[in-house]
């Protein structure tokens, strides 16, 4: 099929449950036009998609036809969708490199095929590991070389060349990896590691799928985390571009193994109940022509827009055209490739801000006006891909997760696809990760405003999920610091011993480390997410090996020797890390409803606030500590602690006698009845919960 989109009436088109949106959020209601609108191409989408090839379903598996499959028979069949070429041709090394010797066939619509039988003794005339490539002959009459898109393998080696070759990827039967664990349920509450293969290692060089295996997994587990994010696992021609010029979408990094080693490692991590996250780029595509999607088919156009729209200003990348029906099959078959041949569980989608808007994101920014939202700016097409993506996604796979990352803010994007929502069920929570930073490059820690601390944390849409976090890969980068190297940084080469004399700064930097990470976990959203080695505050910045730094892996890795030495105070900030995300085990807080704050003191830098049942308070202030401090309690009755981070465990200096218990009177306090007196000393939080 290709061709354009039709456009239903919106007023004939019914959004199922747009009602509740507009309930929800009236101020919506005077966009409701341009809400129905959408829904309405999305349906005409959906409808044409089903009218074409059946069925969505069958749709989104056009990895089964597309691209070079060995069949039973030892046959092969390869397919493609090249509507600018002239003629297609497969080369390698099954007909020594013959460029014009194995024809494809011309289809409708743009698409080529080609058979070739099996060998005259019966084999296949394609081995395992054979070199392939595509050659396209364009209207010059010029032949190009190109790599198939739908490519499941691919190899770079760099001595020789930066460009990538495919290869067949068809191991004999007893070396395709069995999984052997079921898939987890999605957890209620979703605390995520952001991982990244390649640097998991402390060694200096590129670490694989089945080090991380073995190694991080187990760590990961014991941290008290229930899922993981693996980025940079679809192929990219450039390692420092942490997997975000993508080049082979249905092809895993072969920098960390091969496809049956990522396999392995999914599978262990099921095995430890983990849910594995792929970080997926479908916001824009390497411009590389011999390793990439980058006009495979000799122009301009094919997978993406052509001319100004089908390039990014700032990321130096193709855009692709999300009306194209071939590129629907192909993206939305990719989601599926990746859940059905590798067993993902769901997905974080990266750049979707830049798929939303005509402006991509750039130079723009969201003051929240709803106006920012609707309108000529909006790319309607990279709208409903998302809505036919999720909607897709949650219909055929009732246990996934799919997160956005959206700096924008746009209102129902985590609402289900039948209000007229986008569908995701959570977006990132990317304003807290600035505010932090930004308190920790200007602010001095008295002039810090607790009140702007909580509602940065708290500003969040009503029934929108949301994943906090306070810092993640994006803040390791080279040319920014980590929350710990903002706070201690030179001082972490010195006065990280635990006997050496104690040090102002690392005592600060550990003690406010502990509570940005609780605060920014309980306050921040319905998810928490945690980036490798930020959970014991590794020290330095993330670096890949580049020109620029003479190809050094010095910073391309993770110390984790640092947090396994007793004698180191990392250990500190891990052992926290871990107690906190055991306690949210127990309680829930993550899933239970928003927290409610009751007292915000501006001098005093004290926040109290309670969720799933607990009740948290912090002390930012430098220097003073509170006796006999009132706080607010909802429930009357007998409360202990349950964490305190003073504890030495945590760094802390003991000054809190965490046995004691504390008895609510009834004397109002904050907008409750009832109220306690605590002992809360500076820069410290402590955990009540009410004793049954």
């Amino acid at each position: 099929m290709g061709g354009k989109w039709s456009s239903m009436d919106p007023s004939q088109v019914e959004v199922p449950e747009i009602s509740a949106l507009l309930e929800r959020d009236p101020y919506l209601k005077m966009y409701e036009n341009e809400i129905r609108k959408r829904y309405a191409l999305y349906k005409d989408y959906l409808e044409r998609l089903e009218t074409g090839d059946g069925s969505l379903e069958k749709f989104s598996t056009g990895y089964k036809t597309f691209g070079i499959h060995i069949n039973e028979d030892n046959s092969v069949t390869a397919k493609e969708w090249a509507p600018g070429a002239q003629e297609l041709f497969l080369t390698g090394d099954f007909n020594n490199w013959n460029k014009t010797a194995n024809s494809y066939k011309r289809l409708d619509y743009g698409k080529w095929e080609l058979h070739l039988p099996p060998n005259a003794d019966g084999t296949c005339p394609i081995k395992h590991l054979s070199e392939v490539k595509v050659i396209v002959k364009d209207h010059n009459n010029e032949l190009l070389e190109r790599l198939s898109p739908w490519a499941s393998y691919v190899t770079q080696n760099r001595s020789e060349s930066a460009t990538y070759k495919q290869r067949i990827w068809y191991p004999l039967s007893k070396n395709i990896y069995k999984f052997k664990y079921p898939k987890p349920k999605k957890p209620d509450s979703l605390r995520i590691y952001e991982c990244h293969v390649g640097i998991a290692t402390q060694e200096l060089k590129v670490g694989t799928y089945l080090e991380f295996a073995t190694n991080i997994i187990p760590r990961i587990v014991k941290q008290g985390y229930n899922a993981i994010q693996l980025m940079a696992i679809m192929e990219h021609a450039y390692y420092a571009s942490f997997g975000y010029q993508v080049t082979s979408f249905y092809a895993v990094s072969s920098r960390y193994g091969t496809p049956e080693e990522l396999k392995e490692l999914i599978d262990v991590a099921h095995q430890h109940g983990l849910y594995v996250l792929l970080d997926v780029v479908h916001s824009h595509a390497s411009k590389n022509t011999l390793d990439g999607l980058n006009m495979f088919d000799g122009t301009d156009a094919c997978f993406f827009h052509s001319g100004n729209r089908g390039q990014h200003p700032l990321w130096d990348s193709r855009l692709f055209n999300y009306g194209e029906y071939e590129v629907l099959r192909f993206l939305l078959s990719n989601l599926r490739w990746y859940i059905e041949e590798y067993g993902f569980d769901g997905f974080r989608f990266d750049g979707v801000t830049s798929m939303l808007y005509h402006s991509r994101g750039a130079g723009q920014g969201f003051t929240g006006h709803y106006d920012e939202y609707f309108g000529l700016n909006v790319d309607v097409e990279g709208v409903v891909y998302l809505m036919l993506a999720n909607y897709m996604l949650h219909h055929l796979y009732p246990e996934i997760i799919t997160i956005a990352e959206d700096v924008s803010g746009m209102p129902a994007t985590c609402r289900p696809v039948s209000e007229g929502g986008i569908g995701f069920d959570y977006r990132l929570a990317m304003s807290i990760p600035d505010k932090w930073i930004k308190l920790l490059k200007e602010v001095k820690d008295e002039d810090w405003k607790v009140g702007e601390i909580c509602w940065t944390l708290s500003n969040r849409r009503w029934m929108e999920k949301t994943v906090a976090y306070s810092e993640s890969h994006d803040q390791a980068l080279v040319g920014d610091k980590t929350i710990a190297f903002w706070l201690m940084d030179k001082e972490m080469y010195t006065h990280m011993s635990v006997i050496s004399p104690p040090n102002p700064i690392i005592n600060r930097g550990i003690a406010l480390h502990n509570l940005i990470t609780l605060i920014t976990h309980v306050l921040g959203g319905e998810a928490y997410l945690n980036f490798m080695g930020n959970e014991f505050g590794h020290p330095e910045w993330l670096d890949f090996p580049r020109a620029g730094n003479g190809d050094s892996y010095h910073y391309a890795r993770r110390q984790w020797n640092l947090v396994d030495d007793e004698l180191l105070k990392y250990k500190f900030m891990n052992n926290w890390d871990r107690a906190v995300n055991t306690l949210e085990e127990k309680y829930g807080w993550l899933h239970a409803p928003p927290a409610y704050v009751s007292w915000k003191h501006e001098d005093d830098k004290v926040v109290v606030f309670d969720r799933a049942e607990l009740i948290f308070v912090f002390n930012f202030h430098p220097v003073k500590s509170f006796p006999d401090y009132p706080v607010g309690v909802k429930t009357p009755g007998t409360y202990k602690i349950v964490l305190c981070s003073d504890n030495k465990d945590f760094g802390g200096e003991n000054r809190v006698d965490t046995s004691v218990q504390h008895f609510t009177v009834p004397e109002s306090f904050s907008n409750y009845s009832n109220k306690m007196l605590i002992y809360i000393p500076c820069r410290s939080a402590i955990i009540y919960v009410r004793e049954p």
